[in-house]
């Protein structure tokens, strides 16, 4: 094993592009909430990079990519990255430093959490919001995460296939995000239809621009090489986004006016679904995931509001839930050797086999997600309560959790 130094240096800006995803969140987030939320929305995200990035080093990257223990965890040998240095690991990314591999897994794990964070704002305390972040990293990300990408992982030995994360992050994270939007209830006025308008629109789809850049880090830098498998990957990751965007517009136009924040949404949910997918499929299936992600992505954020009668505030579940799910069932239909001979061949090409395990790995994690998720809540709801208190909630979580004003200085 010897060091790519072009593989090293696709990897390293890899990492820096899913880390800016993080702030690209934050900013899709904090501008469609009220303004009165604007900062505790962003607050989620920023205080997520901190939080994440140290639990990972202590010891979620080792319970993820850790020896594996049974198929379900990772062993405890990485622990505070012991033996994790500047050698490539003997499993993983065997053409990087170990140390590169890590950082790039941690900005994954960064970015599942904060994503969560969509269910629970305008509502949720950010101490309870602390606690329940570090257990459902623990919990629920880190076993996923080595169920289908750790070494011995029991879903990746039965083939199951995620190239950058459709079940490991958007399933994962949609899922959580209903359980959990369930559990703490609807916003106060949600149901007497009080507004709850974005705030800026401008800044949702500086957000949305941020993460379609940091995009390519995501599902290109899954490669883990710098070589064609990565340009592939880019140009799906771009068609699928773009179709998306462009098919989600059109549905708005039918169903109303062509709206901004529609092509915004639209082409996170195209990024989405193409993320299991990416590297597996050849770029022009991007236009068949990409219109499939709007559709599916689009009506179930009308079913969420019209029938389901839970607020789950940012439409993660409809978003990342659902687009996770049709991407990772995109995967089983269109997967192709010839893209990657790693991989296998889908459904249109002759592997019905293939479209069944990918429904195997959706069905786990959504049920595991979601339950665990619900647990871990109902605990810290027990313990320490998950919601603010009316007059807390009336006021906005901007004062009443950071005593800050978006547009007006601290309080005093």
């Amino acid at each position: 094993m010897s060091i790519n130094a072009a593989d090293t240096a696709w990897l390293l800006v890899s990492s820096a592009l899913v880390m800016l995803m993080t702030p690209g969140v934050a900013l899709f987030y904090g501008g469609m909430v009220r303004r009165k939320n604007l900062l505790s929305t962003m607050m989620m995200s920023f205080a997520i990079l901190g939080l994440v990035s140290l639990l990972w080093v202590l010891y979620g990257y080792s319970l993820s990519f850790g020896p594996d223990k049974g198929g379900i965890i990772g062993g405890l040998d990485f622990i505070g990255l012991r033996t994790v240095g500047q050698e490539p690991s003997s499993v993983y990314a065997t053409t990087v430093p170990h140390l590169a591999f890590m950082a790039f897994e941690a900005m994954f794990a960064i970015i599942t959490v904060a994503l969560v964070t969509g269910a629970v704002v305008e509502r949720m305390k950010f101490s309870a919001f602390i606690v329940f972040s570090t257990l459902w990293l623990t919990i629920v990300y880190c076993p996923v995460a080595h169920w289908v990408w750790g070494s011995g992982g029991w879903l990746a030995r039965l083939g199951v296939l995620d190239f950058a994360g459709g079940t490991v992050v958007h399933i994962n994270a949609g899922a959580s995000a209903l359980a959990l939007a369930w559990l703490l209830g609807p916003r106060r006025g949600y149901r007497e239809k009080e507004p709850m308008e974005p705030n800026n629109i401008p800044m949702v789809v500086l957000g949305a621009a941020l993460l379609w850049f940091g995009w390519f880090g995501f599902n290109a830098g899954s490669a883990l090489t710098s070589g064609g498998l990565a340009a592939s990957a880019f140009v799906a990751t771009n068609t699928a986004a773009a179709t998306a965007a462009f098919t989600w517009m059109l549905l708005s136009w039918i169903h109303r006016r062509p709206s901004l924040l529609g092509a915004a949404t639209g082409a996170v949910v195209g990024l989405v679904a193409i993320t299991p997918a990416a590297g597996f499929v050849s770029p022009v299936m991007g236009i068949p995931i990409g219109i499939g992600a709007a559709v599916a992505c689009y009506y179930a954020m009308l079913l969420r509001a019209r029938k389901m009668g839970v607020d789950e505030s940012l439409d993660v579940w409809a978003c990342h839930g659902i687009g996770g799910t049709w991407g990772a069932l995109a995967t089983g239909l269109f997967a192709s050797v010839a893209v990657n001979a790693a991989g296998a061949n889908g459904l249109i090409f002759g592997n019905a086999m293939q479209l069944g395990k990918q429904l195997l790995g959706v069905a786990v994690v959504w049920v595991f997600a979601f339950a665990a998720t619900w647990v871990l809540g109902k605990i810290v709801d027990v313990t320490m309560g998950l919601r603010v208190n009316a007059t807390e909630e009336t006021v906005g979580l901007d004062i009443s959790q950071h005593g800050e004003r978006a547009y007006g200085g601290m309080l005093r």
